[in-house]
């Protein structure tokens, strides 16, 4: 099927912005898409039109509008393991005073649709909507772990094992080496591979064919992960684990 040039530029403009880069000029819009600014100002009023984009009426630059939010929005809320995982995501952060994050394999990163804040931890890289590598977190680790031998040959094929810290897996062999490890634990581990500071325990959520469709995990400082902890965490986590995989149909 033919690409619509326009749509596809027009989306470009919407991944132009994130943490990093909240508010655009147009000259800076044009300069990243390699176009004329006449062109870009098309397209930024048709999102503009649509609510999709936002223009600050003093400093004349540009930023995501608030239609994202209400289709972001609506898109998680019809996410039955989301809305499944929800309280029971919320009583183990209650028992461990841990952060949850409930994570789904996209593509090849994983892609954060839940998050509990806990007491104990302050993770900053992650929130809701957010994409996280498949090398560096539990949760990736995991999916990736639990998926067919030919689904992680599709995702290896030209991965880039990007170094987010000294800890970072940094190459294939080490990677399918640990995913081996993951099948007979059955759950995963992040040792700050991702933030540093921060570590991550990791298990699966399965629906009525046994497939992992999704992943959750407790993360909390580095001091905290020692054998007591895992000793108290790992039996409410498998249980949780259970429990919602239960109410997706895995008997």
């Amino acid at each position: 099927m033919p690409i619509i040039q326009a749509v596809e530029r027009a989306l470009t403009i919407l991944d132009l912005f994130d943490e990093h880069a909240t508010e655009l000029k147009i000259t800076e819009i044009s300069e990243r898409m390699n176009l004329n600014k006449s062109t870009v100002h098309s397209l930024l009023k048709t999102l503009k039109k649509n609510g999709y984009i936002d223009q600050d009426g003093e400093s004349g630059k540009y930023k995501l509008g608030m239609k994202l939010l209400e289709r972001g929005n609506f898109v998680i809320t019809n996410l039955d393991v989301r809305n499944i995982a929800k309280k029971y995501l919320l009583d183990l952060s209650k028992k461990t005073g841990h952060t949850l994050h409930l994570v789904i394999l996209e593509g090849k990163e994983g892609l954060y649709i839940d998050k509990v804040e806990g007491t104990s931890a302050n993770v900053l890289y992650s929130r809701i909507g957010r994409r996280v590598p498949i090398h560096t977190s539990a949760v990736g680790k995991l999916l990736v772990a639990l998926s067919s031998q030919e689904e992680i040959d599709k995702m290896m094929n030209g991965y880039v094992f990007d170094q987010r810290t000294p800890r970072t897996i940094t190459n294939k062999t080490d990677f399918l080496n640990e995913l081996a490890e993951i099948k007979i634990n059955g759950f995963a581990m992040d040792r700050e591979e991702n933030e540093p500071g921060i570590c991550c325990l990791a298990f699966p959520i399965r629906n009525h064919t046994g497939n992992a469709i999704a992943a959750f995990s407790v993360s909390m400082p580095t001091p905290r992960l020692n054998d007591e902890e895992m000793e108290r965490i790992i039996p409410l986590m498998i249980q949780t684990g259970e429990e919602i995989s239960q109410k997706m149909g895995y008997i």
